[in-house]
């Protein structure tokens, strides 16, 4: 197995415009990564953390890292925020890292609609600690040292990058699009030309009040969401259903085309557990792999919390809360 990391991490130094963006199965927790557009989406300030470890049989094939904040502007109509997103994948550390600060402007459409166009800039970097990697030269003379073929690589590369989205929601329904890479850095650490593929994402749902009565707010709700990414060549279907009875939430996703076998894009169902402790709410989702490495990469494991702080209280007319889970029942 960590033959297959090292082979899989030459093959990324090589060409890393093949290679896709880290994701979270989580996606509602976080948020800022989703669409730059949930910047501000409560009513006050926010922070979010976000550990992902996919496919741990592989030794550390991808562990993925986010930290971020976001506050509402009430006089502005405008949100905040800053985030911080790093992956490292296999030992050799092959690492991408992300540091960016997103803004988003609430509209008000009519009494029901709302629509908030964000945008996210950012500075990135790759990566790779060539001191962890051992090349052909050193197994056929024996040397311990550092390989002569590490010289013709940069250890790092850095760039700067945007991302835009746009989402449209009223107090039961919700979708949105989000457009990642619109500068499209170069990522090669070769020093030939290797720039990122442009991502798109199309979300959005619907929240269904369960025994709803007259003029009281609902405890419970289901949310059947669908989250579709394409980049490259590359697509990803997610179908879900989320369960919420305060202060539970529970949730299935299947990540892939539902009845097309044979294809690349049937990945794995994800579990999904959370639960709210006043301001705190945590969630956990373990993602159980049903394509070809089924029983090769156990799955992948992922932790989120969130803390929502200083919240205002705003007139009704002035503020719908977007009903996506994860944001206002703050999983």
């Amino acid at each position: 197995m960590k033959k297959l990391v090292f082979i899989f991490a030459l093959l990324f130094v090589g060409k890393l415009g093949l290679s896709q963006d880290p994701h979270f199965t989580q996606f509602y927790a976080s948020p800022l990564y989703l669409a730059p557009s949930f910047a501000g989406s409560t009513k006050g300030k926010r922070i979010v953390t976000n550990y992902r470890n996919q496919w741990p049989a592989l030794q550390k094939a991808f562990v993925t890292y986010s930290f971020s904040y976001d506050h509402y502007l009430p006089s502005l109509n405008s949100g905040l925020g800053a985030i911080f997103l790093r992956e490292q994948a296999g030992n050799g550390n092959l690492s991408m890292t992300n540091v960016g600060l997103v803004y988003s402007y609430h509209i008000k459409l009519n009494h029901e609609w709302r629509v908030i166009p964000g945008f996210h800039i950012m500075y990135t970097q790759h990566g790779l600690d060539f001191n962890r990697l051992t090349f052909g030269d050193q197994l056929i003379n024996g040397q311990s040292t550092t390989s002569e073929n590490a010289d013709a690589y940069s250890d790092h590369v850095k760039d700067v990058d945007a991302t835009a989205s746009a989402l449209f929601y009223s107090s039961n329904l919700w979708l949105g699009l989000t457009a990642d890479h619109l500068l499209q850095p170069n990522e090669s650490l070769s020093g030939e030309e290797s720039l990122v593929s442009m991502r798109f994402s199309l979300f959005g749902g619907m929240k269904i009040p369960i025994n709803k009565r007259y003029n009281r707010s609902s405890q419970e709700e289901l949310f059947p969401a669908f989250h579709f990414m394409s980049q490259g060549k590359n697509t990803q279907m997610n179908l879900g259903l989320y369960w919420h009875y305060n202060p539970f939430m529970m949730g299935v996703w299947y990540r892939g085309i539902p009845l097309v076998k044979n294809i690349p894009s049937n990945d794995a169902f994800a579990l999904l557990v959370g639960y709210q402790i006043d301001q705190f709410t945590v969630g956990y989702s373990y993602d159980v792999t049903v394509s070809h490495l089924a029983g090769l990469t156990q799955g992948a494991h992922e932790i989120s919390l969130t803390f929502n702080f200083g919240q205002h209280k705003t007139p009704r007319e002035k503020w719908i809360p977007t009903p996506c889970p994860g944001l206002n029942q703050n999983f």
